[in-house]
């Protein structure tokens, strides 16, 4: 286990898939990250690259050639270098090798960097291209706030807030595929009370979302958190079944349609990148 710290916070991570593992306050004892109860879903933040969400039949073409991923990508299953950058700030390393060109056939550096903040945390994933031809990928992220169940306070005591939606649109999913079919969310004040039953048919898939801001909060403990983001264009909230925590989800990519050709270059949201460039993107995430 791999630790950050400061006066105020203490984060731990796992080289296994760079994940963060806890994001706790020392001044009020909350570890804000879900604690992977494997009955429910043995998972804290996995990283999800080359792809996101589920490929039509598992699989893709690219080049002539047909590659098996399985949702989400490997690099959540992959062992990466660390390197630590100072008390506060931590860089997972992955790197194209024989075994990732055997399903994904391209070169590329995926680093993740974490820094520690007074009050929070920023994830930044950040994609280059060492290679001489364009890399083709997605990247997002999958982190699972802990919603904990005591005396006073329930699973529905916990809201979303939205800093600029008024409803939410999402995308139905079918057999692991984003459908054509939508529903809408109505929201009061642009809050959504949490309930178990919002995500018994899978997450909640959005391509138009205007906020980079989210809030969790307890209402009854005044404790929660803001999630920034910007640059995604696609996001998901999910939980599992009955479970006490909430994802929130902003990726660059999404899960194939169900009417997908399978042709990695036609996929919605894939992104590429010249030869010899970078790109990157972050999360933060401030406690309260």
């Amino acid at each position: 286990m791999i630790q950050l710290e400061n006066e105020q916070l203490t984060a731990t991570f796992s080289a296994h898939g760079a994940e963060l593992q806890s994001l706790t306050s020392k001044t009020n004892g909350i570890n804000y990250i879900w604690d992977a109860k494997p009955e429910f879903w043995a998972k804290h933040s996995p990283i999800l690259f080359p792809i996101i969400g589920a490929l039509k039949n598992n699989a893709y073409t690219y080049g002539g050639n047909t590659y098996e991923l399985p949702r989400h990508g490997f690099a959540r299953d992959q062992e990466f270098e660390v390197e630590q950058i100072s008390s506060t700030e931590l860089l997972f390393t992955l790197r194209a090798d024989e075994n990732t060109k055997k399903v994904y056939p391209f070169d590329f550096v995926l680093g993740l960097r974490y820094t520690l903040s007074v009050d929070g945390l920023r994830s930044a994933y950040e994609v280059s291209n060492p290679g001489d031809t364009d890399l083709l990928f997605s990247v997002g992220g999958h982190p699972a706030f802990a919603t904990p169940i005591s005396a006073d306070a329930g699973y529905t005591d916990y809201q979303l807030i939205f800093n600029a939606d008024e409803e939410l649109t999402f995308f139905e999913i079918a057999d692991n595929l984003i459908s054509d079919k939508t529903d809408t969310l109505p929201l009061k004040n642009k809050t959504l009370s949490l309930t178990h039953e919002l995500f018994y048919n899978d997450a909640l898939v959005f391509k138009t979302l205007n906020s980079d801001k989210i809030t969790l909060k307890n209402t009854v403990t005044q404790h929660g958190l803001d999630f920034h983001f910007e640059g995604f264009p696609y996001f998901g909230i999910w939980a599992a079944k009955d479970a006490n925590f909430v994802c929130l989800e902003p990726w660059c990519g999404i899960a194939d349609g169900v009417a997908h050709n399978q042709r990695l270059e036609d996929k919605e949201g894939i992104i590429t990148l010249a030869a010899q460039q970078q790109w990157s993107r972050s999360w933060e995430v401030k406690l309260f």
